[in-house]
């Protein structure tokens, strides 16, 4: 439930967009503030939030989560009422930052409730949920956020009066699922109280300084690159998904309605779910970091088969890429963290503050868009792939290596 519900929140933004674009009249680069004001919380928050988990535990620290997270959604109320694009950036990073202190986390909760050999599989397995609140979300948006298509006010020739009063109508419209989502976390933070004490959920960490977490990164050399491998994978997985209203709206594309387009969004993250869902199977026998390398590879490739076609390969292939992307965030978040220990909770923490790339690489791109055009900006994400691909090959010969290395070698 915990993974179904941020993944339909996060979703949900991505048809949010389209809409903000339209209301506000504003150019892609203008727009992606909207994923920046969200994941720039990942940045801020997530050195805090491992602090926090190494202070209260991991059941705890959820809670927290969901309490902020639900009060970012209710946010969305005020904001549609004042109709200022402003208000929903603000009410953005809230909800984000509750996002952030879940991850923190439920992410390593998860690979450490187990046997470490099967913490890739594991998951891969409770991300396929997320994955499923990511399918579900578009629909809400398409017929929430999107129903009636999106409208561009007459910026010219509207009155002051006037403009405010068909923003905030037009606005309402996006407030109704964010308040369902906040009611439907409040119920989960109360089931995650009563399970503090539960003989199952893992004792708090030692506790750490922000500054000992960040000398991780020089003593763990494949924390670091986990943490660059977040940084480029949910950059690019967020610039794709967020720019798929438009993309699909183009006439070189399909030309579909918002609503439609909204609609198709689904399948992108629908076909990360189905992903996700296979990915925790092969991982029980498949090297983790061969299985990154051949999907990220395969992005890379849907991506520029897309930009290159139009009509329905296009549109088909960059829905695909949801498919590439499934296995990649888990699998580079437990190969980062394999092997801590105790410093498990600050390299979760390393790891979900790279998860502001899904602020930087999409504000790039949409200011590529601008300049070069949708198409030719989509080529950024592509380029990111590639290098998630080497991270998943030098990941798995490191783990050759150790395998292959003398017992008395490895104790020293």
């Amino acid at each position: 439930m915990l993974f179904f519900a941020w993944g339909l929140a996060t979703v949900l933004i991505d048809t949010l967009i389209p809409k903000l674009k339209g209301l506000f009249s504003l150019n892609y680069a203008e727009a992606m503030l909207s994923q920046f004001a969200f994941f720039i919380a990942y940045l801020v928050v997530s050195v805090p939030a491992a602090a926090l988990l190494a202070r209260i535990g991991y059941i705890r620290s959820i809670v927290v989560g969901l309490v902020v997270m639900a009060a970012g959604c209710l946010l969305f109320a005020p904001a549609a009422a004042s109709g200022v694009y402003w208000g929903f950036l603000g009410a953005l990073f809230v909800m984000a930052c509750g996002i952030t202190t879940l991850q923190v986390a439920a992410n390593p909760l998860i690979a450490i409730v187990g046997s470490p050999e099967r913490s890739h599989s594991r998951l891969n397995l409770a991300q396929a949920f997320n994955s499923l609140g990511t399918f579900v979300g578009p629909f809400i948006g398409a017929a929430f956020i999107l129903k009636g298509g999106v409208d561009t006010p007459d910026v010219a020739r509207m009155s002051q009066e006037a403009l405010a009063a068909f923003r905030q109508a037009e606005a309402h419209n996006v407030q109704a699922p964010f308040v369902g989502i906040a009611a439907f976390l409040a119920v989960l933070a109360v089931i995650f109280w009563f399970l503090r004490r539960s003989a199952s959920a893992p004792a708090a960490a030692r506790n750490t300084t922000g500054l000992s977490s960040f000398r991780l990164l020089g003593q763990r050399p494949r924390l670091a690159f986990g943490v660059l491998g977040i940084f480029l994978y949910v950059g690019a997985e967020v610039a794709i998904g967020s720019l798929l209203v438009n993309y699909l709206m183009e006439d070189r594309t399909i030309g579909a309605t918002a609503e439609t387009a909204g609609r198709l969004v689904a399948f992108y993250w629908g076909a990360a779910m189905v992903g996700r869902a296979i990915g925790s199977g092969v991982m029980l026998r498949a090297p983790a970091g061969l299985v990154l390398m051949t999907s990220a590879i395969g992005a890379a490739t849907l991506v520029v088969l897309s930009v290159s076609t139009s009509g329905w390969l296009a549109a088909g292939a960059i829905l695909a890429i949801g498919l590439c992307n499934s296995v990649m965030f888990p699998t580079i978040f437990s190969l980062a963290i394999e092997g801590l220990g105790d410093e498990t909770p600050q390299g979760s923490g390393l790891l979900c503050m790279a998860i502001v790339g899904g602020a930087v690489v999409p504000l790039a791109t949409g200011a590529l868009a601008d300049e070069i055009g949708l198409s030719l900006a989509l080529l950024a994400p592509a380029l990111c792939y590639i290098c998630i691909a080497g991270y998943g090959l030098l990941a798995h010969k490191g783990r050759q290596g150790l395998a292959a290395a003398p017992a008395d070698a490895r104790a020293s």
